[in-house]
C-alpha cells in the first residue's frame, strides 16, 4: 500500500513545540533604535554543525559529549572544593588498603578470610565457587572494595545536581564494568578452568562465536539463532485477520476459540518501540492465545515501522489514526459495546491520552484501562533519564533530523548499557571465553526484531513527557485542549514488574496518586518484558496484587510492597479474572470485519506491517 507522510492538524498550545525538519532558526531582529550591523549569518551553517552532531552520534551510542563534560565539570567544581570530603575519602582509602591487605594475607595463608567489600544482590560476576580461591578471591575483593570506594565518592558529594551525580555515578559504572577481573582470560578462574579442561577448544569456539557475531553485525543480519524464529510460522501464529489498514497501523481482529464471548471485546495497544507480537509469541508465552481462549473478542494494533519520509508522523497521528481509529472499527464490528483497552510500554502512555481525552470529551465506550510496565509520570522514569536533558534532546534531534528517525539499533546500546555488566560483559565471557551459545528464545528473537521511531513523534515524546512531563501535570494538549488523567473514571488495572529498568514499578505505581478512580495494582516478578511475558505454566513467578477504591487512603509503594499479599505463578489468571468480573455474560461471537460498512478482512494475521525489515 502506498504510504503518505502524516501531519497533525490538531493544534498544541500547550505542548513544546517540536523541532521543524529544517533548522531555520529566526535571528533576533535589530532594536528599532539601532541599525542593523552588517556581518556574516550565523545561522547559515547550522546545517553543517547537524550533520556533525549525527555522525559524532553514531560513534557515542546517542550520548551527547556535552551533557557528559557538563556532568564531569560541575562534579569535579564541586569535590575540589570540598576539602573534608577529600579527607575522609583518603581515610578510607587507607582503611581499605590495611582491610585488604589482612583480607590477602589470611587468603594467602588457606585461611578463610570475612570478606568486606559489599556486593549488590544482582551482581553474580564472582558468585562462582572458583572465586573462593587465592589469589582470585583477592583480586575480586580488591575490585569490589575500589567498585564501593567510587560509589561512595561519586554519592557523598554535596553540590552538583542530581542529574549529574547519576550521570558520574554512570559513566564511573562503565568504567569499572569493564575492567573487572572477571571479564579477562588469565584473571577469570572460571575461563581458566574452562580451558585447561577443553584443552583451549572452549577459545576456539568463542573466536569463530565472535567471528560469526561481527559478520551478522557489518550485513545486518540478525543474532545466530534467530533465524529458527520466523513470524507467522511459529511466532505470531494465533488465528486472526486484518481487517483496517492506514499510513500507521493495521488492525487485527482474532478469530474467537469459544462457542460465545464476552460483550465487551479487548483492544490492545503495543509501543511501536517494539513489534506487537511481543504479546503473541510461540502459543506456550501468547497474551493474546490466552485472552482468546477466556472468551475475549481480541484486537491488536500493529504499528507500521517507519521510514526517513515519515520523519513528521507525531505522538498526536499515533493517538488519532492508531487508538482512536481502532475504536471506531471495533464498534463497527461489535456495535456499540463498552471496550477493555491495555497497552503496553509506551503504547499504555499513549493509551492513558488517548482515554483521558475520550473522558474529556464524554466519550462513554470504555469499559476498563490496563497498563503494562507504562508510565504516566515521568519525574522517577529509571536509569533511563539519565541523559534526558536540553544537551541530549538537542543531540538527538540533530540526528533524527539527518537520518528522518531514530534506529533500534541507536536505542538497544543505550538500553544495554544500562546494565552493562550482565547485558554486555558478562555474556562476552559467556561467549567468548567460555565458548558458550545462549540458546535464542522467542522472546530473545523478538527483541533482535526491532523497530524505529520517527523523528517528530519521538521528539515530542522526550520533550512533553519525559522532559516537561506535561500528562501528570495537567498541560499535555490534545486538540488544543489540555488532558487530565483525573477525568477518567473506567477502572484501571496497572502492572509493574520488579526489576524494570525501563519503567520502574514505583513509577508505574504513581498511576494511583494522578486518577480518582479504582486502581487494581500488580507488581510481578521479572523485568520489563520477561515479567510481562508469564504464561501460567511458569511456576517460578510471583506477584503482589491489591485493589484500591478511589476513596481509600494513599499507600507510599514502598510500605504497599510490605503490606500486598504475596500470589504464587502468574499474574495472567488475576488480570484474566478482574476482567471477567467487569464483563457481561457471554453473547455469540461478532462477524470477522464489517464488510459492510468498509472494513473487510484484508489478509490473515500476523499482517504486513510486522513483516517490514
Amino acid at each position: 500500500m502506498a504510504t503518505r507522510t502524516i501531519r497533525a492538524t490538531e493544534p498544541e498550545p500547550a505542548a513544546a513545540p517540536a523541532p521543524p525538519p529544517t533548522p531555520a532558526t529566526p535571528r533576533p531582529a535589530a532594536r528599532p533604535s539601532e541599525p542593523a550591523r552588517p556581518g556574516p549569518d550565523l545561522h547559515r551553517y547550522d546545517n553543517f554543525d547537524r550533520l556533525l552532531h549525527a555522525f559524532q552520534a553514531r560513534l557515542t551510542a546517542s550520548i551527547s559529549p556535552a551533557a557528559v563534560q557538563a556532568a564531569r565539570m560541575d562534579w569535579w567544581a564541586h569535590f575540589l572544593n570540598a576539602p573534608g570530603l577529600q579527607a575522609a575519602l583518603a581515610q578510607k582509602a587507607i582503611v581499605d588498603a590495611f582491610r585488604l591487605g589482612l583480607y590477602a594475607v589470611r587468603a594467602a595463608t588457606g585461611q578463610d578470610g570475612e570478606p568486606f567489600a559489599l556486593v549488590a544482590d544482582h551482581d553474580r560476576r564472582f558468585a562462582a565457587p572458583q572465586w573462593r580461591s587465592f589469589p582470585y578471591n583477592l583480586w575480586a575483593e580488591s575490585f569490589l572494595a575500589v567498585q564501593n570506594w567510587w560509589d561512595e565518592a561519586t554519592h557523598a558529594l554535596r553540590g552538583p545536581t542530581r542529574q549529574h551525580i547519576r550521570q558520574m555515578a554512570f559513566m564511573r559504572r562503565q568504567v569499572l564494568d569493564m575492567l573487572a577481573p572477571s571479564n579477562f582470560l588469565w584473571t577469570n578462574p572460571e575461563v581458566i578452568e574452562r580451558t585447561i579442561a577443553e584443552q583451549g577448544r572452549n577459545l576456539i569456539r568463542g573466536f569463530e562465536y565472535w567471528i560469526d557475531d561481527v559478520e551478522r553485525r557489518l550485513t545486518g543480519r540478525p543474532p545466530a539463532g534467530a533465524e529458527a524464529w520466523r513470524v507467522g510460522e511459529n511466532l505470531a501464529i494465533t488465528p486472526g485477520q486484518v481487517i483496517h489498514r492506514n499510513e500507521l497501523m493495521e488492525l487485527i481482529q482474532y478469530a474467537p476459540s469459544t462457542d460465545r464471548v464476552r460483550p465487551e471485546p479487548i483492544l490492545i495497544v503495543p509501543a511501536w518501540i517494539m513489534k506487537y507480537y511481543v504479546l503473541d509469541l510461540r502459543p506456550e508465552n501468547s497474551l493474546v492465545k490466552y485472552l482468546v481462549e477466556q472468551g475475549y473478542t481480541v484486537f491488536c494494533i500493529s504499528w507500521k515501522n517507519p521510514e526517513a519520509k515519515d520523519r513528521e508522523i507525531g505522538l498526536e497521528d499515533y493517538r488519532r489514526l492508531g487508538v482512536e481509529k481502532a475504536l471506531d472499527v471495533i464498534e463497527a464490528v461489535v456495535g456499540r459495546r463498552k471496550v477493555h483497552t491495555c497497552g503496553y510500554c509506551l503504547g499504555g502512555t499513549l493509551l492513558a491520552i488517548a482515554v483521558a481525552k475520550l473522558a474529556r470529551d464524554g466519550d462513554e465506550r470504555i469499559a476498563s484501562m490496563t497498563l503494562l510496565a507504562a508510565q504516566t509520570d515521568f519525574s522517577e522514569a529509571g536509569e533511563l533519564m539519565l541523559f534526558i536533558d536540553e544537551n541530549e534532546l538537542a543531540y538527538l534531534e540533530d540526528m533524527m533530523w539527518d537520518q528522518g528517525y531514530l534506529d533500534t539499533s541507536q536505542m538497544a546500546g543505550a538500553f544495554q548499557m544500562l546494565r552493562s555488566a550482565d547485558l554486555i560483559w558478562s555474556r562476552m565471557v559467556r561467549q567468548y571465553l567460555l565458548g558458550e551459545r545462549e540458546p535464542m528464545t522467542d522472546l530473545m528473537a523478538w527483541n533482535a526484531d526491532g523497530t524505529r521511531m520517527p523523528a517528530r513523534m519521538h521528539s515530542q515524546y522526550l520533550r512533553d513527557l519525559f522532559l516537561d512531563n506535561r500528562l501528570s501535570r495537567g498541560r499535555y494538549a490534545v486538540e488544543g485542549r489540555p488532558v487530565a488523567l483525573t477525568d477518567i473514571r473506567c477502572p484501571i488495572f496497572a502492572v509493574g514488574t520488579e526489576t524494570d529498568h525501563i519503567a520502574p514499578w514505583q513509577s508505574v505505581y504513581k498511576i494511583r496518586l494522578l486518577t480518582d478512580t479504582e486502581v487494581t495494582f500488580v507488581l510481578t516478578s521479572g523485568g520489563h518484558n520477561a515479567g510481562i511475558v508469564s504464561p501460567p505454566s511458569r511456576t517460578d513467578r510471583r506477584h503482589r496484587v491489591e485493589t484500591m477504591p478511589a476513596d481509600a487512603p494513599y499507600t507510599p509503594p514502598e510500605l504497599w510492597a510490605v503490606q500486598a499479599p504475596v500470589r504464587q505463578g502468574s499474574w495472567w489468571p488475576t488480570w484474566a479474572a478482574w476482567l471477567a468480573e467487569r464483563s457481561g455474560e457471554p453473547v455469540p461471537t461478532p462477524p470477522m470485519g464489517a464488510r459492510e460498512k468498509g472494513y473487510p478482512p484484508l489478509l490473515p494475521a500476523p499482517g504486513c506491517y510486522v513483516l517490514q525489515p
